[in-house]
């Protein structure tokens, strides 16, 4: 797999939030992306292990969403995403598989605190609530008017969400996650992987 080209952030502004706060924004665009289609019931739904609607960890330590039927994300370090994608294409000759570096393609972004699903749920109609939205899931929506992919990810117990869409809409996105997010006490943390 051929090196990428330097990444950069679609969220170009900075802000000032308040130093404490118990609900976090973090641009994690920078985290490896790729995007997998085959067929839902194949050798490689088998090997990747996360039904449409859930997630997985891949051996290699990358988190597979399955985020529609035959169509999977796999996310996470460089070497952790080669190591889950890798070999897919030829592990069934009957099946047509594609593997594509979604990494600059998509902003990413995550919401971590306990009114994570209450600011959500002020941009998008879903309930994520947790015996709707438990830990793991993944869902399709429209968040802030913009097509997302959402996958719930709690991290140390503390709900969590990944909130994906194309780079375009990527600033825009930010801002909006901002505003539902004020009334909270949000605070936006500095970009990561």
């Amino acid at each position: 797999m051929a090196d990428s080209p330097a990444f950069e952030s679609p969220v170009v502004r900075s802000y000032e939030t308040s130093e404490d706060g118990d609900l976090l924004l973090t641009d994690v665009s920078a985290t490896i992306k790729w995007l997998v289609r085959a067929s839902p019931d194949g050798a490689v739904a088998d090997q990747l292990g996360a039904s449409f609607g859930s997630s997985s960890a891949a051996a290699s330590g990358a988190t597979v969403l399955g985020s529609r039927p035959g169509e999977w994300i796999v996310l996470g370090t460089a070497a952790e995403a080669a190591g889950a994608v890798e070999g897919l294409e030829g592990l069934d000759s009957s099946d047509l598989v594609s593997c594509l570096d979604w990494t600059h393609g998509r902003a990413l972004f995550r919401v971590t605190g306990n009114e994570a699903a209450r600011m959500l749920e002020k941009v998008c109609s879903l309930d994520w609530s947790d015996p709707m939205t438990p830990d793991g899931a993944v869902a399709s929506a429209s968040v802030a008017k913009v097509t997302c992919d959402v996958a719930r990810n709690d991290v140390d117990g503390t709900p969590s969400y990944l909130v994906f869409c194309d780079r375009s809409f990527g600033q825009y996105l930010f801002d909006a996650l901002i505003d539902a997010g004020d009334e909270f006490g949000l605070v936006v943390g500095p970009a990561g992987g």
